[in-house]
């Protein structure tokens, strides 16, 4: 049977069936070996008959001594076939020759020895020309089954002239060599039908294997991550995005998907127990690398939640880049027209609110007025700032770096300009060697955001200010890391999302517009930024960047 090919990554290769073979090799060695288990049943059974029923004998009848060395030849031939036949030598196509000499001549000289065509003995060549012509086409078929007949026809002449059978037995030996014409004609007819059935299960093999094939092919190329577990919630198909998601970098079938993540098994479990209510949030996880948030989607392979499951994996900061890119869109448009309907009049009114305030005749209330056009002035300048900073943010210059002394130096320039006390913003960790690759100033408007924004929402907790900065590489994927950490009130769970939207603040004179603007410079150079609560209290803002070998193969 010919296979097919096997799957490349690159190229999928798919089988063809080449052209029947007449003789298939392993099918002969088949039959050959079911007829001398065939020969050697039928000798030993002989050979009992022989020996047992002597008055009047049936076996033998004629020439005992003949028909004793015949049954003996049949038997030490089958012996020594089955030797030859475990070795595969000779050929399939001189075993085949060999076996219908011995047959003819054993079979022949057995039947001679017990009295001619009379005794039945030669009807047993129908079964051995009949087998061994299932081997051949249809010319040596015919040609097996006339040496067959005139064999049988030899015999019958030589047992007339040596006076054990008359001229009326001619007869029945012609019958028998048209009986054994007929079978070899019906088995040509056999062997042409069974042709035609291999070729065409080989060929659906074939098929069905290519099918296969290219359905695996489709599964693991494909963009959606697609995990298919059994009723055992054990493993039965990954494909690669799944596989890198989930950290799988050794999976096999049948291995429990809690062993490859107990994230989505649990919420596997969950699914099964019950239905998710209406409204109640999606069962998300962090993926493998902690740079993206997944949703699973559970889709039951049958009526039952409890059976198979074929389970998608979403991506959520693909959506999430969509929205972003609209809004980005939009936001691009809104700054040209702020930077041109909004900063000259902000301009004009905060220069004319510090004019009015440097008159020698005002008063403490007029002070308290133009302090608040002041303040709020200032407030709608940064948000315009903000905006057009948010505009230019494809504007990249990458660079290469060790991260430790990069935010120590931070650090120590953000105390002092904060004039916060010593000790408030530290950096822990062990010195680890992390390289990045990133825009430096994109970089430090990050931080910069993300510690003004600890200190603030921590100040209003008593001995709140206490900024951590740490930096490391993250175990499941290798990919650098920084984390800014406080003891701050922290925030709930429901607005983790909606803090990184724009114009969002849960501060007065806030402009909503830090911690967006942050994300989006993250991801303009390769990294992620996520929110995680901090044991104990307090806020992590994680900065995942991407790692930086890649980005210089892409380069």
């Amino acid at each position: 049977m010919s296979a097919a090919d096997t799957t490349s990554t690159s190229r999928l290769k798919l089988g063809r069936i080449a052209a029947p073979v007449p003789d298939s090799e392993e099918f002969a060695w088949r039959v050959l070996i079911l007829l001398n288990v065939f020969r050697l049943t039928l000798g030993s059974l002989l050979l009992a008959v022989f020996l047992a029923v002597q008055d009047p004998r049936i076996i033998g009848g004629t020439n005992p001594t003949l028909a004793a060395g015949a049954l003996l030849a049949m038997l030490v031939t089958g012996v020594v076939e089955i030797w030859l036949l475990r070795r595969r030598s000779p050929s399939s196509t001189a075993q085949i020759y060999g076996q219908l000499i011995l047959d003819l001549t054993i079979i022949t000289t057995l039947m001679h020895a017990s009295g001619g065509i009379s005794s039945g003995v030669g009807g047993l060549l129908v079964v051995s020309v009949g087998a061994l012509a299932l081997l051949v086409a249809g010319e040596r078929a015919f040609l097996f089954a006339a040496l067959a007949a005139l064999t049988i026809l030899g015999e019958q002449a030589l047992s007339q002239f040596q006076g054990v059978t008359d001229t009326a037995a001619y007869a029945p030996a012609g019958i028998l060599g048209a009986v054994i014409f007929v079978i070899a004609i019906v088995v040509q007819v056999l062997r042409h039908r069974m042709l035609e059935t291999e070729a065409l299960a080989e060929q659906r093999g074939v098929d069905l294997k290519n099918l296969g094939e290219l359905n695996q092919y489709i599964v693991q190329h494909l963009r959606e991550s697609i995990v298919v577990v059994d009723g055992d919630d054990r493993l039965r198909l990954i494909n690669e995005s799944a596989a890198t998601q989930l950290g799988a970098v050794s999976r096999r079938p049948g291995q429990a998907l809690r062993d490859i993540s107990p994230e989505l098994a649990d919420r596997l479990a969950i699914w099964r127990e019950r239905e998710r209510a209406p409204g109640e949030p999606p069962m998300n996880f962090t993926s493998a690398d902690g740079a993206a948030t997944i949703i699973p989607h559970f889709a039951p392979l049958g009526a039952e939640r409890s059976g198979g499951m074929l389970i998608f994996l979403e991506d959520t900061s693909l959506l999430a880049e969509r929205v972003q890119q609209t809004k980005l869109a939009s936001l691009g448009r809104l700054s040209a027209s702020i930077a041109h309907e909004i900063r000259n009049p902000v301009g004009a009114m905060s220069h004319a609110g510090q004019l009015l305030a440097e008159a020698p005749d005002i008063g403490p209330e007029e002070e308290r007025l133009t302090d608040i056009i002041r303040v709020n002035g200032a407030r709608v300048s940064q948000i315009v700032e903000n905006v057009l900073a948010l505009s230019r943010r494809d504007k990249t210059q990458p660079e290469r770096f060790e991260l430790k002394p990069w935010i120590e130096k931070f650090a120590l320039e953000f105390v002092r300009t904060l004039e916060l006390y010593e000790g408030s913003v530290s950096v822990v960790g062990s010195a680890v060697e992390t390289e990045v690759r990133m825009d430096l100033s994109h970089l430090y408007q990050i931080v910069w955001n993300l510690c003004d924004n600890a200190v603030k929402y921590a100040s209003a907790t008593a001995g709140g200010i206490a900024v951590e900065l740490e930096c490391g590489r993250l175990e499941a994927s290798g990919r650098p890391y920084l984390e800014i950490s406080d003891r701050g009130p922290g925030i709930a769970p429901e607005k983790v999302e909606e803090v990184f939207e724009p114009f969002y603040t849960g501060e007065d004179g806030g402009t909503g517009l830090g911690l967006f603007i942050s994300r989006e410079l993250c991801e303009c150079n390769g990294a992620t930024l996520r929110y995680l609560p901090r044991d104990g209290g307090g806020s992590v803002f994680r900065v995942i960047f991407a790692d930086p070998t890649r980005w210089q193969r892409a380069s």
